[in-house]
């Protein structure tokens, strides 16, 4: 019975190990892609994705964005803070244990560098509400599903909030024109902006 339950067991787990393995493949491809992009078409592009998100009514009727600090060649949103100094609060994600921790944003003399090197807020954690996500990633698809950095902080964060509004933003070679591989604990964003389309409108 015991050797029975261990087989049940690993059934179970092939279909996760598989998922994970499609991911990688399509990860690693676009990720290679994304770090070689020239810098001047990262600077061109997201100023593109920043000023159809500009145009959103989410985001005009927000009062306080989450937003990301780009590392590897992402899609750069940090023009924002400046651009919206004083009108909006903007948070910005803190890894923290399994999940994610948003702090304010108050100027680059408050960002340290973090336990993956990424410049961090020391501020306290936000308790407040949140109006709007804009969400790094790595691949998406048309129906809004998306594929991260591997570590799954995102997909738990995004499900404790689901009621905010919820933006991928991409390069237009991240985004496949089929679907992506999905499993259950995986979260679809609510809309996809790249430089040319807004997606899941």
């Amino acid at each position: 019975m015991l050797f029975e339950a261990q087989i049940h067991d690993i059934k179970d787990f092939l279909p996760w190990v598989r998922l994970r393995k499609e991911k990688q493949a399509v990860r690693s491809l676009i990720e290679q892609k994304r770090r070689i992009y020239p810098a001047e078409q990262v600077q061109a592009d997201s100023e593109a994705i920043m000023s159809q998100i500009e145009h959103m009514q989410w985001f005009r009727d927000a009062q306080t964005v989450m937003i990301y600090y780009p590392i590897h060649n992402e899609v750069d949103l940090r023009p924002l803070l400046k651009r919206y100094e004083g009108q909006k609060t903007f948070l910005l994600p803190v890894t923290h244990r399994k999940s994610i921790e948003p702090r304010k944003y108050d100027g680059e003399d408050m960002m340290r560098r973090g336990k993956y090197k990424v410049p961090e807020p020391q501020t306290s954690e936000w308790k407040g509400k949140i109006d709007l996500i804009l969400v790094p990633g790595v691949v998406f698809d048309p129906l809004c599903n998306r594929i991260g950095r591997g570590g799954g902080f995102y997909d738990r964060f995004l499900k404790k909030h689901r009621r905010v509004h919820q933006v991928g933003v991409a390069f237009d070679f991240q985004v496949k024109q089929h679907e992506i591989p999905h499993g259950a604990f995986d979260h679809p964003l609510d809309r996809v902006v790249t430089p040319t389309q807004t997606i899941g409108l």
